[in-house]
């Protein structure tokens, strides 16, 4: 008769918890053109046209709006990707990360 082997698993308590989460802001300035920000929205940010423009008139009249809210690591991407386009095509538009 085949014995049986059982064994027992000490359960481990992990804390996990939710990543922290983080703001992209995005600023308004002189000299960027509204079409260049609609199109870093719709290409970084992946904002529809129509929610791209509506975005891009509150940072117009606002000065700054929240573009997102990403983990770290996704909001410094997408940061460093918008401001990098920006300088290639000679526009000092500004965006900040800040936590949530």
């Amino acid at each position: 008769m085949p014995q049986e082997q059982s064994s027992i698993q000490d359960c481990q308590r992990t804390n996990l918890k939710e990543p922290s989460k983080y703001k992209v802001i995005i600023h308004n300035d002189d000299f960027t053109t509204m079409e260049f920000v609609v199109m870093i929205l719709k290409q970084v940010f992946f904002y529809t046209d129509s929610k791209a423009e509506a975005l891009m008139l509150q940072v117009h009249n606002n000065n700054s709006a929240v573009v997102g809210i990403y983990t770290y690591d996704i909001a410094i991407t997408r940061t460093k990707k918008a401001t990098r386009m920006a300088r290639e095509n000679s526009y000092p538009l500004r965006l900040t990360v800040e936590a949530e």
